[in-house]
């Protein structure tokens, strides 16, 4: 399979970079994948998103002509230090930027670039994750210790304030809202009006046991999962909170974790988990085996600075918050094990 890879890529792309050569072209990039050439890969770069141009979105013309006389342009549809991120039923990106203090939403079918920077007359001051279902935004601001939903003009709907200190992460599982409390060290289960369901979690190290939980995953078959921070691991429950299993130590080999952040599930089941320290996203089958890594630190593509969250759609396209190059990175998972 690697000589046939070498065969049908590697040499026609020598054969055309010589001949660009000749001609004066430029050879075209290459970009990142994993595992390397000569292996076929597995995941492969696609793109960054730092601005609403990278989704073809185009500003009113009156703004446009105001930029074009004036050589100023707004840093209102980029992103600063995007943290948190969440895909909708439509595929759509939420992103929350700590750097601006701000909630976007990137329409990627419509190239709309939404942005809130308050809820009503409050303006976010840490908001660290969000989450969109139907008419309604949900977003969790560490600062407020509360989730506040909103509309798309950003009006005020209602806030989840009781039995949270510090919520951290959010997720949708059906018809009910999961909050990570990284404070209380516990997942609090609400329904989408914000009404109280249920918890689960102390602190501590043992099975069920968190140590300042920061990040919530869901997957297709409606576990839970959950980022164990401070305890280098991540824990998995059912719907109703009931734990299952959990896998990973701290560490600096593959297969461990110095600062696990977000989470995320493919749709043949694979576990992703970003590392901040590590500067990479660790892919483990369902026992916790480790699979492969992808990135590294730096700010080229495919190299992170203080990666954070993770979110995957229905076509396997991997998006990854990367908050100190200002930027999210596509990758996408090519189906090869």
């Amino acid at each position: 399979m690697a000589e046939d890879f070498h065969v049908r890529t590697v040499l026609p792309l020598c054969f055309w970079w010589l001949s660009a050569l000749l001609a004066g072209a430029a050879p075209p990039a290459v970009a990142p994948a994993w595992p390397p050439p000569p292996a076929e890969p597995c995941i492969v770069y696609v793109r960054e998103l730092a601005d609403d141009r990278d989704i073809g979105a185009k500003p009113p013309f009156l703004t446009r002509l105001a930029h074009t006389i004036t050589g100023i342009g707004s840093k209102a549809r980029s992103l600063n230090r995007p943290f948190g991120l969440s895909l909708d039923a439509a595929g759509n990106l939420v992103v929350t930027d700590t750097g601006a203090g701000a909630v976007c939403y990137l329409d990627l079918a419509r190239k709309q670039w939404l942005r809130w920077t308050a809820v009503g007359d409050r303006r976010f001051v840490s908001p660290v994750a969000a989450v969109h279902q139907g008419k309604t935004f949900y977003a969790a601001d560490t600062a407020w210790g509360e989730v506040v939903a909103f509309d798309e003009k950003g009006r005020q709907q209602f806030e989840i304030t009781n039995g949270l200190a510090h919520p951290a992460g959010l997720a949708l599982l059906g018809d009910r809202l999961v909050i990570v409390d990284s404070e209380l060290h516990q997942v609090v289960e609400c329904d989408l009006q914000g009404r109280f369901i249920s918890k689960f979690g102390q602190r501590g190290g043992g099975p069920g046991e968190f140590n300042f939980p920061t990040h919530v995953a869901v997957d297709d078959r409606r576990q839970i999962y959950v980022t164990d921070a401070l305890n280098c691991r991540i824990q998995v429950f059912t719907a109703d909170g009931q734990f299952v299993r959990m896998f990973g130590s701290a560490g600096d080999a593959p297969g461990h974790f110095s600062r696990p952040k977000g989470v995320a599930t493919d749709r043949v089941g694979h576990l992703y988990v970003v590392d901040a320290v590590f500067g990479n996203v660790q892919i483990f089958d369902d026992s916790g085996r480790l699979l492969l890594d992808f990135g590294e630190g730096g700010s080229a593509p495919g190299q992170f600075w203080l990666p954070n969250a993770i979110a995957i759609n229905a076509r396997n396209e991997i998006y990854v918050t990367d908050g100190y190059n200002h930027r999210l990175q596509e990758f996408r998972y090519t189906g090869r094990e």
